[in-house]
């Protein structure tokens, strides 16, 4: 079988030379071939002039498939992903025809996406500030835009007190507030979302309104909005936590935080082709004065220490000092402990605990915790006297009641007979053995075999054998 291409040299070849062996030894064929394939060429002329129709594409099916799905993931799904969606809407081609087709629509719907106006930061206008997790800790970022001055901390966790005090810090750091905090959509600081805008926190703006500052959120899903200071968290992650491996407490994290901040902050800045800490006091001139009078932040939860001492937390419960119940203390979490204060002052420091347990310290308490246990009441006379022997018939009793020993109130006046014929000093080893080796009996066990029958000739009368001190004759048992 010939290709077309072979054809066409046939064809042209032939309408040269006018023979059809000629052109048969010139293409290196047979005399019959380049006959044929004239004659189909006579026959059937091309009707668009010797053009080659277009063959429609496999993926014209799926093509309005791909461009909607390339254009709500903003050029980002994959034609992996894609594929098996495409073959449930009918797609029959190979997976490389496919690829092709995702390819071209990702690079129509570049050619045709909205064109991005450069931001032209003004001095005193914005500070952005982000979050970032790395190894367990929670990096706060902030940077002021105009003269790139970065602001980097850490801490535990990501909660709206710890972020509006690190805020605040970043305020005092910097020397003066600007005119808005534009922040991503962090949920601390959000009370809700209206018309895809974020509703601040009451508490966030309260802040806001003492500091004279504007809260400002970024739009959802627009990451080309936030891109300064998502660069600065990965920046912070990179050159500051992961190359350190750990710090033994927060406060060593945040002082080479601070450290990495001067550094960052004196060298020339690729950017602005300035030092951010020199451009800073330039822009320090254009930032509203920070306010005489500081708010005071609540950094936990107000609690009250009930009368039993433990108070709740993260629902879970925490012991306090017993002076203080009924009055009201500060809770919070810090460094993988529960610091309980008053009046600023610590007053308690517990181990975290999960959620439904308790952490209780024994010293309030007057030591460990006991296990709970019921008093023996004697309602008898017998049962008055056997435990007038001591703590070993108190242990003797329980025992015996929890292994279900039958007739238990005859057995007790049984033992109690036997403290005037051998004494105390021999009853209570007894009731100690039988209590190890759990036998509650006063009369020993039957065991068959003519080695185990007492001797007639003992001098000694028949005895319990929870108080036998040995054998004595050759015929009596040993005890256990």
């Amino acid at each position: 079988m010939t290709s077309t291409r072979d054809e066409m040299d046939s064809v042209n070849a032939y309408a040269e030379l006018g023979s059809y062996r000629a052109t048969a030894a010139l293409c290196r064929t047979t005399h019959k071939t380049v006959k044929r394939v004239v004659e189909r060429r006579r026959a059937a002329p091309d009707p668009e002039g010797g053009r080659r129709l277009p063959r429609p594409r496999n993926t014209e099916g799926v093509q309005t498939l791909i461009a909607e799905r390339v254009q709500v993931t903003d050029g980002r799904i994959t034609a992996k992903r894609l594929l098996p969606v495409a073959q449930a809407a009918g797609y029959s081609g190979s997976a490389r025809s496919f690829r092709r087709a995702v390819a071209e629509a990702k690079g129509a719907w570049r050619r045709q996406r909205r064109v991005y106006r450069p931001w032209v930061p003004v001095p005193g206008e914005h500070l952005v500030i982000d979050g970032g997790t790395e190894r367990g800790l929670h990096l706060f970022c902030a940077v002021l835009p105009w003269s790139r001055y970065r602001f980097v901390r850490v801490a535990t966790d990501e909660r709206r007190e710890t972020t509006v005090r690190l805020l605040t810090e970043c305020f005092e750091d910097v020397g003066g507030v600007p005119a808005g905090v534009l922040a991503d959509r962090m949920a601390c600081l959000r009370a809700g979302t209206v018309a895809t805008g974020g509703v601040p926190h009451p508490d966030y703006g309260r802040v806001a309104a003492h500091y004279g500052v504007r809260p400002d959120v970024c739009e959802a899903r627009d990451p080309a909005s936030k891109g300064v200071v998502e660069a600065l968290v990965g920046y912070a992650q990179t050159d500051l936590v992961l190359p350190a491996g750990g710090w033994e407490s927060l406060a060593a994290a945040n002082d080479a935080a601070r450290a990495w901040c001067a550094e960052v902050n004196g060298r020339v800045h690729s950017e602005i082709v300035a030092i951010p800490a020199e451009r800073v006091a330039t822009e320090r001139g254009v930032l509203r004065p920070l306010p005489t009078l500081r708010a005071p932040l609540r950094q936990g939860e107000a609690r009250k220490v009930d009368k039993l001492a433990p108070l709740r937390f993260g629902a879970a419960r925490y012991s306090g000092p017993h002076a203080l119940v009924g009055t009201t203390v500060t809770v919070l979490a810090h460094e993988g402990a529960v610091l309980i204060q008053q009046e600023g002052r610590e007053v308690a420091r517990q181990r975290t605990v999960a959620p439904g347990e308790a952490a209780l310290d024994d010293a309030p308490y007057g030591g460990p915790a006991r296990r709970p246990a019921r008093a023996v009441r004697p309602r008898s006379a017998a049962e008055a006297a056997f435990l007038a022997l001591g703590p070993a018939a108190e242990r003797f009793l329980r025992a015996a009641a929890a292994a279900g020993t039958a007739r238990l109130d005859t057995e007790l006046s049984a033992i109690v007979a036997l403290e005037p014929a051998w004494g105390r000093a021999a009853l209570l080893p007894a009731l100690e053995r039988a209590v190890t080796f759990h036998r509650f009996t006063a009369s020993p066990p039957r065991i068959s075999g003519p080695s185990w029958r007492r001797d007639r000739a003992c001098p000694r009368p028949r005895r319990p054998a929870m108080v036998w001190p040995g054998p004595t004759c050759r015929r009596c048992p040993p005890v256990p």
